[in-house]
This record gives C-alpha cells, sequence and structure tokens, in this order.
C-alpha cells in the first residue's frame, strides 16, 4: 500500500494533518497532527508520530515549546487512536492552546 496523505479543515483555523504508510498491510511510519492557525502562522498544538521508532505524543503550546508523551501502543493502534483523539477532542485542545497551555 503506497502511502496516504491528507489535511482535513476542522473549522476557519483548525485543521488535521494525516500521513501514514504501509507496507505488507502494516503500518511502518504515520503522523497525525492537529494544527491552528495563530495570526497568519499555521502552527502545532499536538502531534502523534514514530519517530525516534516509538510511539509518542507531542503536545505544544503557543510559543512552540512542547512535551512528549509516550504512548506505548503499537503503531496501528497509535494511528488509530491519533484520528479519534483528534476528531473528539480537536476543540478543547484548540481552546487550551490558543490560551497558552498544553493541550
Amino acid at each position: 500500500m503506497p502511502a496516504k496523505e491528507y489535511l482535513i479543515l476542522l473549522d476557519v483555523d483548525t485543521r488535521k494533518r494525516h500521513y501514514h504508510f504501509a507496507e505488507a498491510g502494516r503500518i511502518k511510519k504515520f503522523v497525525v497532527q492537529l494544527e491552528v492557525k495563530a495570526g497568519a502562522v499555521w502552527k502545532e498544538v499536538i502531534r502523534y508520530d514514530c519517530a525516534h521508532n516509538y510511539v509518542h505524543k507531542d503536545c505544544y503550546n503557543i510559543k512552540g515549546e512542547s512535551k512528549k508523551i509516550n504512548l506505548y501502543l503499537d503503531y496501528e493502534e497509535a494511528l488509530n487512536f491519533a484520528d479519534e483523539d483528534i476528531n473528539e477532542n480537536w476543540e478543547l485542545y484548540r481552546e487550551k492552546f490558543l490560551k497558552g497551555g498544553f493541550p
């Protein structure tokens, strides 16, 4: 299966970026990211990925500072969890981000 990548507009200032690559039916790489437009710039709010060879969630504040949370999931579970979490909680994450805190 080739890589799949798409951008979903959730609101005029909020979008979800999704990328995954599968080989032989197994997820090999993925990134699911919530982005909010602050002024004229799109900024990361939440990013789930498998960089550094483990699944984690990066949470950003409006200053660009981040904290990393290890998820202890396999790649496929994490990809599904990331999509569902952002779909269900993007409004809450955006609000907290715009107020300066970590989602």
